[in-house]
């Protein structure tokens, strides 16, 4: 039994000495997330494309996606460290597969695009700005399951919100 805590100790002594200091040279116990944010603020994204309400589905995705995976706080603009605000650029259909038969579609690709700045609210910095994010879903339309098309522009704009909040994670304060 001893010698098996041992193993287990010196396991554990060298995944701890793996680890760096700094969270962006490998293995870290520290957060990613800088601490003198605590309260960021999301306006309204603007939409230009023809996808009415897709500005209120993003913005609302990458709010709960803040809320739910980093320690910032929501707020309104006013009294926010940080503020991300953006524009949806794009919204389009893709086919991705088609009955070879009929030539209907059966599955059809959803791709939201968004241009988006995060600036520190108290200097004006910008610490990030990403133009053309895409993030990219599918949905099955065809008879049978006859998804709707929200079905699958919920699902890019989810994995939009997500990419998002992660491109935030990693930014250099």
């Amino acid at each position: 039994m001893t010698l098996g805590r041992s193993i287990a100790g010196a396991m554990l002594w060298a995944s701890l000495a793996a680890c760096a200091a700094d969270p962006r040279e490998g293995y870290s116990t520290r957060s990613v997330y800088t601490g003198d944010i605590r309260t960021i603020a999301v306006p309204m994204f603007e939409n230009v494309t023809f996808a009415a309400g897709l500005e209120a589905q993003v913005t609302e995705a990458v709010i709960k996606e803040i809320q739910a995976r980093t320690p910032w706080r929501v707020v309104d603009g006013a009294s926010a460290d940080a503020m991300l605000t953006g524009v949806v650029r794009a919204s389009d259909l893709s086919r991705m597969a088609a009955d070879p038969r009929t030539g209907l579609m059966q599955e059809l690709g959803v791709r939201v695009s968004v241009d988006f700045d995060l600036r520190d609210h108290r200097t004006g910095a910008l610490v990030v700005s990403r133009r053309g994010f895409t993030a990219v879903d599918a949905f099955v339309p065809a008879r049978g399951t006859g998804e709707r098309l929200e079905v699958g522009q919920s699902s890019a704009v989810q994995r939009l919100a997500r990419d998002m909040v992660a491109q935030l994670r990693g930014a250099n304060w």
